[in-house]
């Protein structure tokens, strides 16, 4: 037995939110974004190419809405108009300019999104908006800009350093417990760009690319609509290359930051590595399961010109997708039980395991393997956050796989799945007659578990009277 020891801070709420006209940022964003298969060799074409495929592909009614022009779009050379000080754009890749672009995506009855940064030049080196933040603010609101992420690199020392520091990839922190991290240097940078949006008369989402610095998740809702609370990400299980990062390393993070997302701002863990790389499908369908349940952004990164019919479908889940988007639960799901680890273990090789939701369609559950074999991945309905209330009742549940579409069967106290390696089995129970069975609950509800046994996978036990079993005679392999 081992004692629950979630961070403390995982039931404090979310701070205020900015609540913006037209519900723009309530639900995680979804689009598709430049940056992970073209970086700096983009052109016009590229885009209105992409605004195409999202349509016949079925993307589009799927719930992607934007096409995001990521780093390069602007002349590296020139910078700035020396009159208007307006940022000019690369007439070579956009001939005539980027309103022309966001003019054809607009079209298609999709949005479009841009690239900055809060420092005085991009992570590629070109123009940043540091200093300028309304006229360039003004600049994209006149272009038709829907949405803008806005980096983080080339910020001037030592002026716009940080009192303290927090940098979670280094695990560096240096503030008292009591600092106030709105008022740090980071915070006012991406503030500033946040009031000069405020000001235009076009709504645009606002995402904070800012890799976690200064505790941006503890005020970055005040401002934008989604932070960037990790480094970069790129098609890796678990390790790191250079500045980027696998998935295991930022599943971990996302471990102890889950309560810190809800309607209006979100976590955001980096765009989708889904289709790219080495990754195996398992691999990929762990991390879109997981980006979903995470109610993070969900922007594609892969090209569209020559995505595998297994990847489409992955990016495709409706019901996946229906849990990222639901109306009526903003909440992620959070971890309930580690499995390879005692509970609360950090471990950017095997985090959390066993993670738990809510929506309007039931009570979610994402059991995620890390291990190199397949195993069997078992959980008690007594053991597991929102199910608590019927556990001690005699009550039937019906298991659903959301990957599938399909119901499993019926059972009583005992789930028992076998999860491929690198796979997240993703399920949904409800009652019977196909309702929800706490309909109340939210993952952000005090735990009143004392202790659970994560040593060893959980046994049947004496449960409900009777071992815990699947009506339905389900224990097969999800794949």
């Amino acid at each position: 037995m081992f004692l629950l020891a979630l961070l403390g801070s995982a039931l404090v709420g979310q701070t205020a939110a900015l609540v913006s006209p037209g519900g723009v940022g309530r639900l995680p964003a979804m689009g598709w974004n430049s940056w992970n298969e073209y970086a700096c060799d983009i052109k016009e074409e590229d885009f209105v190419k992409t605004a195409q495929l999202m349509v016949s592909l079925g993307l589009k009614d799927a719930g992607y809405e934007y096409v995001n022009i990521d780093d390069c779009w602007s002349d590296k050379i020139i910078k700035r108009d020396p009159t208007t000080k307006e940022i000019v754009p690369d007439f070579v890749k956009f001939p005539q300019g980027i309103k022309n672009t966001v003019d054809l995506i607009h079209g298609f009855g999709l949005k479009v999104g841009l690239y900055s940064d809060a420092g005085t030049e991009t992570c590629a080196g070109y123009a940043g908006s540091l200093g300028h933040e309304e006229i360039d603010a003004l600049t994209f609101s006149n272009w038709g800009i829907d949405y803008l992420k806005y980096d983080n690199c080339a910020v001037p020392s030592p002026s716009y350093d940080d009192e303290y520091k927090y940098i979670p990839e280094d695990a560096v922190e240096t503030a008292p417990p009591t600092y106030d991290w709105s008022t740090s240097k980071t915070a006012k940078r991406f503030t500033a760009m946040g009031d000069a949006l405020l000001k235009q008369t076009r709504t645009i989402q606002y995402s904070l690319c800012a890799w976690g610095y200064a505790h941006v998740e503890q005020w970055g809702a005040t401002t934008g609509h989604s932070w960037r609370s990790w480094g970069d990400i790129m098609p890796l299980w678990a390790g790191k290359d250079r500045w980027s990062w696998g998935l295991m390393p930022i599943v971990n993070a996302a471990s102890f930051l889950w309560h810190t997302t809800d309607f209006w701002g979100h976590n955001d863990w980096d765009m989708l590595e889904v289709g790219n790389g080495d990754l195996t499908i398992e691999e990929n369908r762990s991390h879109f399961a997981l980006w979903c349940a995470f109610k993070s952004p969900l922007i594609i990164g892969t090209r569209l010109d020559a995505i595998k019919p297994e990847i489409l479908r992955i990016l495709s889940n409706e019901e996946l997708i229906a849990f990222s988007q639901d109306p009526v639960h903003g909440s992620s799901a959070k971890p309930f039980k580690w499995g390879y680890n005692p509970d609360g273990t950090s471990d950017r090789e095997h985090p959390a395991e066993y993670w738990v939701g809510t929506s309007v369609r039931g009570i979610h559950l994402f059991l995620l393997n890390t291990r190199e074999t397949a195993v069997n991945m078992r959980v008690l309905v007594g053991e597991i956050p929102g199910l608590r209330e019927v556990a001690t009742a005699d009550t039937e549940l019906v298991l659903h796989d959301m990957w599938t579409g399909q119901d499993m069967g019926r059972f009583e106290g005992l789930i028992s799945v076998n999860v491929a390696r690198h796979d997240t089995a993703a399920l949904r129970i409800t009652t019977t007659n196909g309702t929800h069975p706490t309909p109340e609950w939210s993952p952000k509800q005090l735990d009143q578990r004392i202790s659970v046994g994560v040593a060893e996978p959980a046994s049947e036990g004496k449960f409900l009277g009777t071992m815990g079993k699947f009506h339905g005679g389900w224990e097969s392999a999800l794949h």
